[in-house]
């Protein structure tokens, strides 16, 4: 049974991934302006300093890495479309939250193939200013559910 507690956490954590990952066109569309101001207010305060990402593919990256990669790449995707689903709440303590998600791309120019999907294990950190992304595993989802889909999305 979901408490009232657990209803808002997971209301808060789908508005974070979402909001992040549309942040991730807006800024890969060109559609956000690439000013450092923007980018930091609305990219880099979301994550703790110790923020780690290891992506399908392996390798262990920091917040600088991940975020060099991204401000490098404003405007050189306009077609690249990106859905979340199938958020859900694994363990929660007072200050940290592991939250799984499915992240769907279309047209991602720098993935094989183009268009995937993956499934996102993020511990957050969770403070008075809500929710900060403190580690992040993804893992590629198998090519036959990919396959499968119509990524029939628009966002």
């Amino acid at each position: 049974m979901t408490t009232p507690e657990h209803r808002a956490l997971l209301a808060a954590a789908t508005d974070e991934i979402a909001s992040l990952h549309r942040l991730f066109v807006d800024w890969f569309t060109g559609t956000m302006a690439n000013e450092p101001s923007v980018f930091d207010a609305n990219f880099l305060a979301r994550f703790d300093p110790h923020f780690v990402i290891i992506p399908p593919a392996g390798r262990e990256l920091s917040l600088e890495d991940i975020a060099a990669s991204i401000r490098s790449a404003h405007g050189t995707n306009v077609d690249f479309r990106i859905q979340i689903r199938n958020v859900r709440i694994r363990v929660t303590t007072d200050d940290l939250a592991l939250i799984t998600y499915e992240e769907w791309q279309k047209n991602a120019k720098a993935s094989t193939p183009p268009n995937n999907a993956r499934v996102g294990t993020v511990l957050f950190r969770r403070d008075a200013d809500g929710l900060r992304w403190l580690h992040l595993q993804e893992t590629a989802l198998p090519p036959e559910l990919i396959r499968a889909d119509p990524f029939d999305f628009d966002r």
